[in-house]
């Protein structure tokens, strides 16, 4: 098998299935949303296809299996339930783990018969089986038909600038899908036979509904030399054709009549199809998803998330303009999509990271070598310098892959983790398309799992708990993400029962993690930190979601290994909020050399507030202190935190960290320049070294630490100080208080 076609195949299947999934949940939570309905046939119309064309036929079984359990839905015979639904998505679960059998053996042994007979059960159960959409004519109907008027009914002859035209009823020997044998049919057609109009439409021919066989119109082509072309294709067991030229002639009355061509229908539902954007979508995961956007599929594989959403709209505003045939239409959706986006060797991405890394640390070095005389050379490196920074953002642009990727995921992990709870969940997106860089969205998918797990468990409560306490029986969960600077904050929220400080105070002191008295001096907002501690959870009960302790601890070691940070709000009785702080982008960033003694340390320029001379230190119940809008920022001196043994001097610099990130200042010797630099993460025994997260060469050959600025040490008299601030205790003037 071609590798680049096999490595297209599972790609679009998984990309298919993500957008079945949720388009399902979307059905479960609203059984009248038709646009979820005609999103859901697409897929899997696209899903059966595809895997039959590729030969994996236990795939497209399952597949055609729940197209027709789904289609009894969409007819009304059969209504939308949890025991339905539950029966789909073991469908759907089943073709997942036969597409990861096929990435990982190049093929499939799986038999699906049990999960099939299953859901043709529920199908002869519940309602007449079998496909009710009209098929074409049958035989004995077929020679009463006017084939002129049925040529005028399909073809556009306003648009169609021909003098032949030819009809073709073609039968084919299908096999069970018929659907996926006539697709690979229309396929094979060879391209200078120019089909202009189709009887049923193309939808519904590739769909299987054409009974015993199906028309087709030909334009500028005799009837012989169609009847050739078309002979001895895929599964064609016969053809007949003939000469409906006098149609050419009658298109203006057709036209005049009003009658709607068949080919314009097909066409604008492909161009009018909803995008999704991956803003807001929502589930109520008794469990189904309600969606804010629409969703969208093409049957040719997709390139780019939100792209068709522009072709889509470019498209129709150019078929309003100016009418054309229907292959004119479909090669012009294909151009458009075509340049919109291309997929990347995720390998070749990674070599052109690494050169643009060195390219940068190369400019480093090349700017200190020169000497400041010689300003030829200085130009030639100020043309290296845009030159090798365009480079670098468009490669830093090229990694930015939409949270859609990621959150697409989890709204059916919500809605199953709630159905084996008994409980009534609502859940939200928005901000899926804020982007991150590949690197960062491959890690962040596993701790958002277990914070998203966390919720349904621990956060939200029954429905009779929740009732009793006066809220409504369907909690709400929100997954939401924002830009902020040079990070992307994600944040999971919860309006159930909030965390119980006492018991977390509880868990910590028989871990031996903290003592009764530092517990009960602490606040909850530092209580709550605990529940990030290695093996600890409050659930004494151990089941298949929690109870072991491990996933808020991956949580927070994940995050802090990606140079982000984790923190946590509760409030008893109204819920829980869980912000992730993530960067953009890894490996380049730009930081401030701030120096100690003879020593340089580099601090991400993403995390500094402010910069300003150490006479505004003051002391704060006994803590020193950097007062900023009546909130203090207690100090972290860098010679004492990274036990650099030399006396400090008089003077010195104070750098103030962003709240958002760490309520701090650092006190350091002096601030001496902003650089960009490639950092390298820590590594062995060194990777836990508290207040480093890298190094860096820079220009000189020297190599720079990087401070973590959330694992700095913090004196026990600032943690004590934040505790018991209170503004009142200000002094007047900062001259009062300053050293």
């Amino acid at each position: 098998m071609d590798e680049e076609l096999y490595q297209a195949f599972i790609t679009e299947s998984e990309e298919s299935i993500t957008q079945l999934n949720n388009s399902l949940l979307s059905l479960e939570s609203n059984p009248d949303d038709t646009e979820a309905i005609d999103d859901i046939f697409r897929q899997a119309h696209t899903l059966k296809g595809n895997f039959g064309a590729m030969g994996f036929d236990n795939a497209a079984t399952v597949a055609h299996a729940v197209e027709d359990l789904l289609d009894e839905i969409r007819h009304e015979r059969l209504d939308v339930t949890a025991e339905r639904m539950d029966l789909v998505f073991d469908g759907m679960d089943l073709i997942v783990e036969i597409l990861h059998d096929i990435e990982e053996n190049g093929e499939s042994t799986i038999d699906p018969t049990d999960t099939v007979e299953e859901i043709r059960a529920a199908v002869e159960d519940g309602g007449d089986a079998g496909n009710s959409n009209p098929a074409a004519p049958d035989e004995a109907d077929r020679e009463s038909v006017d084939l002129d008027s049925l040529a005028a009914d399909c073809v556009d002859t306003d648009a169609l600038d021909a003098t032949t035209l030819t009809h073709a009823h073609v039968k084919l020997d299908a096999g069970q899908m018929k659907g996926v044998d006539a697709g690979i049919f229309l396929s094979s057609i060879p391209e200078e036979l120019d089909v202009v109009g189709a009887n049923p439409n193309r939808d519904a021919i590739e769909d299987g509904e054409y009974g015993d066989g199906f028309d087709l119109f030909v334009a500028e082509r005799d009837a012989a030399v169609v009847e050739s072309e078309l002979d001895g294709l895929w599964k064609v067991s016969t053809v007949e054709t003939t000469d409906v030229s006098d149609a050419l002639s009658g298109g203006d009355e057709a036209a005049d009549a009003g009658d709607e061509p068949a080919v314009e229908s097909e066409v604008d539902a492909e161009v009018d199809a909803p995008a999704s954007d991956g803003s807001d979508q929502s589930v109520d995961a008794d469990g189904a998803v309600d969606s804010d956007s629409d969703a969208a599929s093409d049957d040719a594989p997709s390139v780019d998330d939100g792209s068709e959403g522009d072709a889509g709209e470019a498209e129709s505003t150019e078929s309003d303009e100016e009418p054309e045939s229907g292959n004119e239409k479909k090669k012009e959706a294909r151009s458009i999509s075509a340049v919109k986006s291309v997929r990347v060797d995720v390998d070749q991405l990674d070599e052109l990271h690494e050169l643009v890394e060195q390219l940068v640390t190369s400019r480093i070095k090349l700017r200190n070598a020169i000497d400041v005389g010689q300003t030829t050379a200085l130009d030639t490196l100020d043309e290296l310098d845009k030159i090798s920074s365009n480079l670098q953002n468009t490669v830093m642009d090229m990694r930015l892959i939409p949270l859609k990727k990621v959150f697409d995921k989890f709204p059916r992990l919500v809605r199953d983790l709630a159905r084996e709870q008994d409980k009534r969940v609502s859940f939200k997106v928005e901000g899926a398309d804020i982007e991150l860089d590949r690197t960062i969205l491959d890690e962040i998918s596993d701790p958002l799992m277990h914070v998203l797990r966390n919720a349904v468990d621990h956060g939200i409560e029954d429905p009779d708990v929740r009732e009793a306490n006066g809220k409504s029986r369907t909690g709400t969960i929100r997954l939401s993400a924002r830009r902020q600077h040079d990070t992307v904050i994600v944040t999971v929220e919860d309006d159930g029962g909030g965390i119980n400080a006492d018991a977390v105070r509880d868990k910590a002191v028989d871990k031996g993690v903290a003592t009764r008295e530092e517990v009960n001096q602490m606040p909850d907002s530092e209580v709550y930190d605990y529940i990030f501690h290695p093996g600890f959870s409050t659930n004494d009960e151990i089941t298949d979601v929690s109870g072991r302790g491990v996933g808020m601890d991956v949580v927070k070691t994940t995050v802090e290994s990606l140079d982000g940070s984790v923190s946590v709000e509760s409030e008893p009785g109204e819920g829980s909020t869980f912000n992730i702080r993530l960067p953009v982008s890894v490996a380049i960033i730009k930081v401030l050399f701030v120096q100690v003694e003879d020593r340089e340390f580099g601090v991400p320029i993403k995390y500094i507030d402010e910069i300003s001379r150490r006479d505004r230190v003051q002391t704060v119940s006994g803590a020193e202190v950097i007062v900023h809008e009546e909130t203090i920022f207690p100090l972290i001196r860098l010679r004492e935190a990274l036990e650099i043994d030399s006396p400090e001097p008089d003077t010195g610099m104070v750098v103030r960290i962003r709240p958002d990130d760490r309520q701090v200042a650092l006190h350091c010797d002096g601030v001496t320049k902003q650089e960009e630099v490639v950092v390298t993460p820590l590594q062995g025994p060194l990777s836990g070294v508290g207040g480093l997260s890298g190094t860096a060469v820079i220009g000189d050959g020297n190599v720079i630490p990087i401070l973590d600025i959330s694992t700095l040490e913090l004196p026990a008299d600032g943690e004590q100080a934040m505790r018991e601030f209170d503004p009142s205790q200000l002094p007047d003037t900062a001259e009062e208080a300053a050293d």
